[in-house]
């Protein structure tokens, strides 16, 4: 693809002229621009900041994954629908993707075997399960939106968020709970987003079919956003479960597996008081530099996840 348009008198390339230097035409890079915004004010929701910094409380964990389950449910049901059709077969991966029955596993966990008596589709939700039937049923080529979103998201950030709620909530190190954070079928989750992205690439799409999944992936952002706040709301009226003392489960300033300091003192927390060790070195001029540098590794982490 030519980065300059042809003059309108002799074909050749009008270098000078203000519109003749396009953008990228790259869906993965046009979904990647167009929705960062989207991404910044998703990851500045409460709920998000709330739960980077270990503050989740199981009822709304459990919550959240309850939205999960009916999101993915409506989700699946249409990719399933749609795995024949050339606008979005190439995206169809079943066996490395779908996240339903690892949603299922988590709401026993969480509710029991009567888990299907004991839970109900949210309002916000309920939206945004609307939207991705209309979307299958009518507009299959935006569900390219929807798939990218999540999955990508869930591929990358999801994997912090995972381990932040492993540790906050205490859950077992065979990771019962959060089954849908771990893509067992997938062994490199870089390469297999650079198979996703070229995928997406490789769409015969026009320019305006592009500029709507755009668009609707940005709707998606806002539906997972109205979750959020749903969330946040129904998280004030909810009782503070206690927890073990300890190091904090996560400050928010990081990705816990790759500040070098953090898993330091996660390890060797038992030494001594984790309390005064923690804020004593704190205080120290290269560990507070360690810190600034995590803040741009849970920043990014996050935005990929919060769709």
């Amino acid at each position: 693809q030519d980065s300059w348009v042809n003059s309108s008198s002799g074909g050749s390339p009008d270098c000078c002229h203000p519109d003749t230097f396009w953008g990228p035409t790259d869906l993965s890079e046009l979904l990647k621009e167009g929705t960062k915004e989207s991404h910044d004010r998703a990851e500045n929701t409460q709920f998000v900041k709330d739960f980077l910094k270990g503050r989740i409380k199981k009822g709304l964990f459990k919550l959240a994954t309850t939205a999960l389950y009916f999101t993915y449910c409506a989700l699946e049901e249409e990719m399933d629908r749609n795995k024949d059709n050339p606008v979005f077969a190439p995206l169809y991966f079943p066996l490395e993707l779908h996240r339903k029955e690892a949603l299922i596993k988590d709401m026993k966990y969480f509710y029991g075997e009567d888990w299907k008596e004991k839970i109900q589709c949210s309002d916000a939700t309920r939206q945004y399960v609307d939207r991705i039937h209309h979307v299958g049923q009518h507009e299959p080529e935006l569900l390219v939106a929807h798939a990218y979103t999540r999955y990508m998201g869930d591929l990358s950030g999801g994997q912090v968020l995972k381990k932040v709620a492993q540790r906050a909530l205490k859950l077992p190190i065979t990771e019962e709970g959060i089954q849908f954070y771990t893509f067992e079928n997938i062994s490199n989750a870089q390469k297999f987003k650079q198979l996703y992205r070229a995928r997406l690439n490789a769409l015969d799409l026009d320019k305006n079919c592009k500029e709507r999944i755009v668009e609707e992936a940005n709707r998606a952002f806002r539906f997972n956003m109205e979750v959020f706040d749903e969330l946040d709301k129904i998280g004030r009226s909810l009782v503070e479960e206690a927890q073990d003392g300890g190091v904090p489960v996560h400050d928010g300033k990081g990705d816990i597996r790759k500040c070098p300091y953090y898993a330091d003192k996660l390890g060797n927390a038992a030494a001594g008081c984790p309390y005064h060790t923690v804020v004593a070195l704190a205080k120290q001029p290269i560990v507070q530099l360690i810190l600034a540098a995590c803040v741009a590794v849970a920043a990014g982490a996050a935005a990929w996840y919060v769709m």
